[in-house]
């Protein structure tokens, strides 16, 4: 059991790797365009987005024609995924 205790930091390390294998990097919504309705920049109103870009420390990618026409703030994604 005293041993145990030398050796129990390890185990938030393996949690981060292994999270990262099952669900990849979380990345970030950089930038995006949208199709503009005639608000302008009005923060209320509705947008179909066109292109979203996302940053993240592996790399990034943009998606264009989203689906729905919806960016997410954050997404998970493996570096190796190229879809979008």
């Amino acid at each position: 059991m005293r041993r145990l205790r030398f050796v129990r930091w390890l185990l938030v390390p393996v949690l981060i790797v292994g999270a990262y294998f099952v669900i990849g990097l979380p990345h970030v919504r950089w930038s995006y365009t949208w199709l503009d309705q005639g608000q302008g920049y009005s923060p209320y109103a509705a947008r179909h987005y066109t292109r979203c870009s996302y940053w993240s420390p592996g790399g990034r990618f943009t998606i264009h024609r989203p689906v729905e026409g919806r960016c997410a703030w954050i997404i998970f994604r493996h570096p190796s995924n190229r879809q979008g």
